[in-house]
């Protein structure tokens, strides 16, 4: 396996796998989501027309393993997106495409990679403890979107939210 940044040429797998990561998110909120190649597509070239750092998992046999988009925005980088296909998981690749955004972050000053985690991301929490990251001073609050399941209850501080 290498690290990469994105090429031309995997356009097409890597919009594939962008749109299983948003069926996959979906499911973390109670939520079905057919596969949208089409909204992958688009959301691809939002990241380059941004610029965002896209860093690609690259099998032996060229295929992709996962992907890394990060933000870089006032010497901080945010790790936007972070996905694994299902069968290479459990096996370092989501730690060496987040060991290279970490990387970024020493090279542009920063001493950490920023994080946004739904909490029901039974994936990425233990993956960040594991490194080393902690909640650091942020929730977001806001009302139940349409079609979204509330299957349990979160404490922050003195209060409890359903979620």
């Amino acid at each position: 396996m290498k690290i990469r940044p994105y090429i031309s040429r995997d356009k097409l797998e890597l919009t594939k796998l962008i749109g299983h990561f948003r069926v996959a998110l979906a499911k973390l909120k109670g939520s079905e989501r057919e596969l949208d190649l089409k909204a992958a597509e688009e959301e691809l070239e939002f990241y380059l027309e941004k610029k965002y750092p896209t860093f690609i998992a690259e099998g032996d046999k060229g295929n992709l393993l996962g992907f890394h988009v990060c933000k870089i925005q006032d010497k901080i980088i945010w790790s936007e997106f972070l996905y694994v296909i299902p069968e290479e998981r459990r096996k370092g690749v989501a730690s060496a495409l987040f060991e290279k955004a970490e990387s970024i972050a020493v090279e542009i000053g920063c001493d950490t990679v920023y994080n946004w985690v739904h909490p029901n991301n039974y994936r990425s929490i233990p993956f960040l403890k594991k490194r080393g990251y902690n909640v650091l001073n942020l929730i977001e609050v806001c009302k139940k979107r349409p079609g979204e399941k509330l299957t349990q209850k979160i404490k922050v501080g003195n209060y409890e939210f359903d979620y």
